[in-house]
């Protein structure tokens, strides 16, 4: 199963949710090992994906991926405290994630359950789920969530944000006519969030 957690803009609590997801699913899953969670950025024109930024050719980073082996603050080991088997972090240039396919095909080959955070991946792949986070307070739509916003099988709401709507060219109709989750900070958790993911195992 493919699960895609995205969001309309940054710092809106998608990690967050990732890792509730993680959180609340991972002990009800049978069968083969525990979600594969992949964490995907990224970086502006001139930066490079090995490290951000350095002056190496535009073409030497195009790309750089590191597996996560322990707990840790960042997003990618926020995973693994969460009960995620693996947790994969995915670097790329800004429109160059095409490049980075053979790998993660080959990642979702290897794992029955993967998910990954990042809007961009619905170019390529038709996830079995896609979630999108929306905080009304913040009124920036990226373009990756507005081009995708209807493929949304549920949304989920941060708690607060949840009577605005801001966003133009958006009905809100498309969001009312799906499955719709209320979390919180700061664990972002919603037990029907959980039980309607493990519904889908």
């Amino acid at each position: 199963m493919l699960v895609v957690v995205g969001g309309h803009s940054r710092n809106i609590g998608k990690t967050s949710v990732m890792a509730s997801i993680i959180r609340m699913t991972h002990d009800r899953m049978t069968g083969d090992p525990q979600w594969a969670a992949i964490k995907i950025t990224q970086y502006g024109h001139g930066k490079c994906a090995a490290g951000g930024d350095c002056d190496c050719a535009g073409s030497d980073h195009v790309f750089s991926i590191t597996e996560e082996h322990a707990a840790s603050p960042k997003d990618s080991g926020r995973y693994l405290e969460a009960g995620a088997a693996k947790s994969y972090w995915l670097r790329t240039r800004q429109g160059d994630l095409g490049h980075a396919l053979p790998l993660l095909k080959k990642i979702f080959a290897e794992n029955k359950n993967v998910i990954c955070e990042s809007n961009s991946l619905l170019q390529y792949f038709q996830p079995d789920l896609y979630i999108m986070v929306l905080d009304g307070r913040v009124d920036d739509m990226k373009d990756s969530a507005r081009r995708h916003f209807d493929r949304a099988h549920a949304y989920v709401v941060v708690a607060g944000g949840e009577c605005d709507w801001p966003w133009e060219g958006i009905p809100e109709r498309w969001m009312k006519a799906k499955p719709r989750f209320v979390v919180s900070t700061p664990l972002y958790e919603s037990a029907e969030l959980g039980d309607w993911v493990s519904g889908k195992f």
